[in-house]
């Protein structure tokens, strides 16, 4: 399978007309960001035409409960099941999942296939099941060894007890999420970061039998630094997208190359469905 790297140069300008019936997008994000972290993504998708809706996780952004207390991966991503349920039945979306984001997209993809345009996963864990190997975790889940003790971690069960949430140190944000981003963007994730619940890490799920059906889009982020190339091309080999794309980033797209991912948004919008124009 061939893969494109899009660049400012090779991206046409986006348009900002509207078809009659637009694309609606759901932007998923990964581990401690929240709705916010696609402000400028949904700007952009907004000001071309598009529906965009943006969620919280449970113990995410806004979302005012405890992530020591979000005790599995199903209560975590509940937000999303729930919005895909209240859809009414005729409507489908593109999902779009950011890094561990990307594991919320597949369950959705098991649990509604028939609601689900395309799911594009950006620099996001594409495992079919979820982690119920070794390998499942060397491919997909951050080895962040190289920095040392990155991670602050809660225990809200108690210090006797195995922690039960985690967020990576300020003083590593940068240098490991943001290297390409601005510093203004390095800032306001700073203040609005919150630790996540580590029963994301032992997501599971169970596959669903019309999931196969449903196109998926893998975004490559070339320069990322939590879900490395390596691990991103093991993934797509092991369950094998329908179109992959490449994009000059670090781990966060929508903050340092945000109008080349909204080019790519666009392009999955109108490749995979002919009812979308712009």
């Amino acid at each position: 399978m061939g893969e494109e790297v899009f660049d400012n140069n090779n991206m046409s300008k986006l348009s900002s007309s509207s078809s009659s019936l637009s694309p609606h997008f759901i932007l998923v994000h990964g581990v401690s960001h929240g709705a916010w972290c696609w402000y400028k993504v949904r700007a952009l998708l907004e000001t071309s035409g598009c529906v965009v809706t943006c969620i919280d996780l449970k113990g995410s952004g806004i979302e005012p409960s405890d992530p020591n207390l979000v005790v599995s991966f199903h209560d975590y991503n509940q937000p999303l099941v729930d919005l895909l349920t209240s859809l009414p039945n005729q409507e489908k979306v593109i999902l779009v999942g950011h890094s561990a984001g990307g594991i919320s997209v597949t369950e959705a993809i098991h649990k509604f296939p028939e609601k689900i345009e395309a799911a594009v996963y950006v620099g996001a864990t594409m495992l079919k099941l979820g982690f119920h190997s070794d390998q499942d975790v060397k491919d997909g889940a951050p080895d962040l060894s190289e920095y040392g003790e990155a991670l602050d971690l809660g225990f809200g069960l108690g210090m006797d007890q195995p922690p039960t949430s985690a967020i990576i140190k300020k003083e590593f944000q940068r240098k490991i999420l943001y290297q390409m981003s601005t510093i203004e963007d390095c800032t306001l994730a700073a203040m609005l970061l919150r630790p996540f619940p580590l029963a994301v890490t032992k997501a599971q799920s169970e596959e669903g039998k019309e999931s196969e059906r449903v196109a998926r889009i893998y975004i490559k982020t070339l320069e990322d630094r939590v879900i490395k190339e390596e691990q991103q091309d093991a993934m797509i080999k092991r369950w094998p997208p329908t179109q992959v794309y490449g994009i000059e980033s670090d781990h966060c797209p929508f903050f340092s190359n945000p109008l080349v991912l909204v080019g790519l948004l666009l392009k999955v919008a109108t490749t995979t469905t002919t009812k979308f124009t712009f």
